[in-house]
């Protein structure tokens, strides 16, 4: 049996960034993932300025690392937003965007990569790590709290005592159900299909990835991220409550827009299908749920952190692995696994994306209207206050300070 201070079950973006935050602390611990790695991961594959961010908290040289692995990445500036009246919003990485600067397009904010590679590269920086022992192929399903720490084990007799668990293991962890209570919600879950083609027209020049928000499938959107080598992907997520209600079937909707859509149809006549359509389920961060408990964490997807209104999971991911990684050192050195010490984790994710989240939510709930949705790309689009405040969704967890300043909302009303 193998004994450790913490045990992070998963190796995805989460649990990969509770483990390198760790290690920065010179504290051991345990990374085990059921995978065998490289393994694919069915996401919209974008890296926003987010996560480059929070990466760059961690360790600077992994993002130095990242930049020059060109084969596994596209370097991207920002993101498109398509009004249902087909105007678009253009959004950089950073709230400074210039689409004419020479130094900002010298080093990328953002990039897309298909999670097979980035989470590959992830799991190979967490090797590198002293303090980190990863363990692959071993799929933990028995979680027995003892009087002192977390028995952990699968089928085969492999054991693990721990301190602390960090869960890491994505939307469908049995933890997360069985142990901490939250149950997938209809309105605060959506439906998913992604596919890869290649030679989609029509990429922006800065390789913007793209959210569609098509009238007929409000409140959720089709999208199209660039890749390298020509390559798209190309998907569409509603919320589970209106695929449940409208009896709507993803991946025919998905080909429906491609072949019907008057705009998207005829970026899709000299593209091809190089993969199969794959369905996946993202537990949105819509609602307000306790992530800790005696001796545990949930991170990321685990937790419910997906951005409602964009998808954006990698970057809550990120920071909320870091913030469970450094309340474990705080607990470690307290020597306080309760779950009254530990809830100070809840805090530190609310203090850093609950604004974020809670705004991401009103606009959810906008976009069941068209034309509300309509009109906040028009006013988004004449006022740099509003731009500015989007862009923070996708750089730096900063828009709890924003929102408290009433200098921003003089701004917000009158700087057109």
């Amino acid at each position: 049996m193998i004994k450790t201070k913490v045990c992070i079950i998963g190796a995805g973006p989460a649990g990969c960034s509770s483990a390198l935050q760790l290690n920065q602390l010179g504290i051991d611990c345990v990374v085990i993932d059921k995978a065998i790695f490289p393994r694919d991961k069915i996401c919209g594959d974008g890296l926003s300025g987010k996560v480059i961010s929070c990466l760059n908290r961690i360790d600077p040289e992994i993002v130095k690392r990242l930049e020059i692995i060109d084969i596994i990445k596209l370097n991207s500036w920002g993101v498109t937003f398509v009004a249902p009246n087909r105007k678009n919003l253009e959004i950089g990485y950073r709230p400074d965007y210039d689409k004419n600067s020479t130094t900002q397009k010298s080093k990328p904010i953002g990039y897309v990569s298909k999670r097979m590679d980035f989470d590959n590269f992830l799991v190979e920086e967490i090797k590198r790590c002293p303090h980190v022992n990863f363990i692959e192929g071993v799929n933990i399903n028995s979680y027995v709290l003892e009087s002192d720490g977390y028995l952990i084990s699968d089928d085969n007799d492999f054991k693990v005592k721990a301190d602390i668990l960090i869960v890491a293991n994505g939307a469908h962890s049995t933890f997360s159900k069985k142990v901490a209570n939250i149950v997938m919600e209809p309105k605060h879950n959506a439906g998913g299909v992604r596919a890869y083609y290649k030679n989609v027209t029509g990429m922006h020049t800065d390789n913007f990835i793209e959210l569609h928000f098509i009238k007929s499938i409000l409140p959720g959107y089709f999208w199209i991220f660039p890749l390298p080598n020509g390559e798209a992907n190309v998907g569409i997520g509603m919320l589970t409550e209106e695929i449940s209600k409208r009896k709507i079937n993803l991946t025919k909707e998905l080909k429906k827009i491609i072949e019907t859509d008057p705009i998207i149809k005829e970026r899709f006549k000299e593209a091809t299908l190089i993969s199969s359509y794959e369905g996946f389920g993202l537990p949105l961060g819509s609602k307000k749920r306790l992530l800790s408990g005696e001796r545990y964490m949930l991170v990321g997807d685990a937790g419910s952190l997906i951005d409602p209104f964009t998808g954006e999971g990698i970057g809550n991911a990120l920071y909320s692995g870091r913030y469970a990684a450094n309340q474990a050192a705080a607990a470690i050195l307290a020597n306080d696994f309760s779950k009254e010490a530990l809830y100070k984790y809840d805090l530190d994710v609310e203090r850093g994306l609950g604004t974020e989240l809670r705004l991401s939510h009103q606009i959810q709930k906008l976009i069941r209207f068209p034309w509300l949705f309509n009109l906040l790309v028009n006013i988004s689009n004449n006022n740099k206050q509003v731009k500015e405040l989007i862009s923070c969704m996708f750089y730096e967890v900063d828009i709890r300070k924003r929102l408290t300043k009433p200098s921003f909302y003089f701004k917000l009303l009158f700087n057109r």
